[in-house]
């Protein structure tokens, strides 16, 4: 990817009506590009932090619960999870409550979750140079608030 094509912040007429939509998304998709580059020499696709970081946190999911908590397709988490259990950071079984159910837990995996660790910090920093700690909280604010609108949107669907 060239720089000035990703970081090019020129206003198509067709999103005239949306700048902020416009700009929220060029930052998701570069962000995630940032990600993906840090996350690579972890051997993790991006998103594949997330679900480790909620098996880190939470301990052992039902699969179902970590679909529906993660938001994406169970297509997509399928995936992600039989490539996290191919490279030994997660571990598949079924769930003792449940047989039909499928029970996903992180391995032992410390050094692998204190480097996703410094690879968000890293990208923390990388994300918000420039601003200072006033303006990081007004901007976490500011993001919760558009996440709330947004969840409430989804929800009403």
């Amino acid at each position: 990817m060239e720089a000035t094509e990703d970081c090019s912040s020129a206003l198509p007429s067709a999103a005239r009506g949306g700048p902020v939509s416009h700009a929220v998304s060029r930052v998701a998709r570069l962000h995630r590009y940032a990600a993906g580059r840090l996350l690579r020499g972890l051997g993790l696709h991006p998103g594949q932090e997330l679900v480790m970081m909620r098996l880190w946190e939470d301990g052992p999911a039902r699969q179902s619960d970590l679909i529906k908590l993660l938001g994406l397709d169970p297509s997509t988490v399928t995936k992600m999870l039989q490539r996290l259990e191919g490279a030994g950071h997660v571990r598949r079984r079924a769930d003792p409550a449940d047989r039909r159910a499928v029970l996903v837990e992180a391995t032992e995996s410390c050094a692998l979750q204190e480097q996703v660790e410094r690879a968000w910090a890293e990208l923390e920093e990388q994300t918000l140079a420039g601003l200072d700690v006033a303006e990081r909280q007004q901007l976490l604010g500011l993001l919760a608030r558009v996440e709330t609108n947004l969840c409430t949107e989804s929800d009403d669907r």
